[in-house]
């Protein structure tokens, strides 16, 4: 419970996939961020899921992305059984070396940012509306042959997933341009973008420590306001508001998961004392820690 970060060997595990069912696990599924992509394609039930400050009702036949870096949490949006596929890969797997005069190297790590709006038109793909039947066929087919893959690992399971994944994410694509949406690609180079990202980790596993952006720059061989300005871009927000959100998302997993006291909690999390975390988590949840843990008892 000291971090939100999940640890992934994408080394050695570039591709999970599996099935979620709450006939064998149990939600929530607590608050969590991690450099990977992660994909659902709800099957039976509904889901409420949070992607950064955002809330999402997920129904079947429905496609939610994760993107890299974002903090999501997934808790049951109905009663009863909930079925989910599940799968998470390293976008840096997926990287296409295949130039072509439209797109140039399609670079996926540049496509699908941290940063990106976090709305439905750019996370959620719907099937289940009427004329969406080939669609919808060929996406189920995609999820259950990643699954199928990774789970018999025969040879060649790597590469038939990575044309699996691609050609899912060709979809999200596709949309996004029937949409008139596009994504600008960042102009930092990978060095950068990993800077970034060790910081972010560094940022995760010190919440309960005094956090001062200056400080956070130095770590980066930056500049205060060359780091300000290239961490908003990266993430659409500043460092700052960065570091109080995954304190307070850090404070609802504690309030969710264990019965620490406010004071402890406060502590854990980086706040003052307990008067600043109240005050900060009632204006992002608008209501009090207390009343917060008191909503979700027995949820689940």
């Amino acid at each position: 419970m000291n971090s939100l970060f999940e640890y992934s060997d994408a080394l050695n595990v570039p591709y999970e996939a599996f099935c979620y069912d709450t006939n064998y696990w149990a939600l929530p599924v607590r608050s969590h961020w991690h450099y990977y992509v992660e994909v659902l394609y709800v099957l039976e039930g509904n889901l409420l899921l949070t992607c950064d400050s955002e809330e999402f009702i997920l129904s079947p036949d429905q496609i939610f992305l994760f993107p890299p870096s974002s903090v999501h949490s997934i808790s049951a949006g109905s009663e009863g059984r909930i079925r989910f596929n599940v799968l998470k890969f390293d976008l840096g797997q997926l990287e296409s070396t295949i130039h072509s005069t439209e797109t140039g190297n399609l670079r996926f790590s540049a496509l699908f940012p941290a940063s990106m709006p976090k709305t439905d038109d750019f996370l959620r793909i719907d099937f289940s509306k009427p004329g969406k039947e080939k669609e919808k066929e060929r996406a189920k087919a995609l999820f259950e042959g990643c699954i199928r893959e990774t789970n018999g690992r025969d040879f060649g399971y790597l590469s038939i997933t990575r044309s699996y994944l691609c050609e899912l994410l060709i979809l999200y694509l596709r949309r996004r341009r029937s949409l008139g949406l596009t994504v600008r690609e960042p102009g930092e180079t990978a060095e950068f973008e990993m800077s970034i990202h060790t910081i972010t980790e560094y940022i995760d596993a010190h919440l309960s420590d005094e956090l001062k952006v200056e400080d956070l720059a130095k770590k980066c061989n930056m500049s205060y306001s060359y780091f300000a300005k290239c961490f908003t871009e990266l993430y659409g927000q500043s460092c700052k508001h960065y570091i109080s959100f995954l304190r307070l998302c850090k404070a609802e997993n504690m309030l969710l998961f264990t019965d620490y006291d406010l004071s402890y909690i406060s502590q854990e999390t980086g706040f003052c004392d307990c008067s600043h975390l109240i005050h900060a988590f009632k204006e992002k949840n608008k209501v009090t820690p207390h009343q917060f843990r008191k909503n979700r008892s027995g949820v689940n």
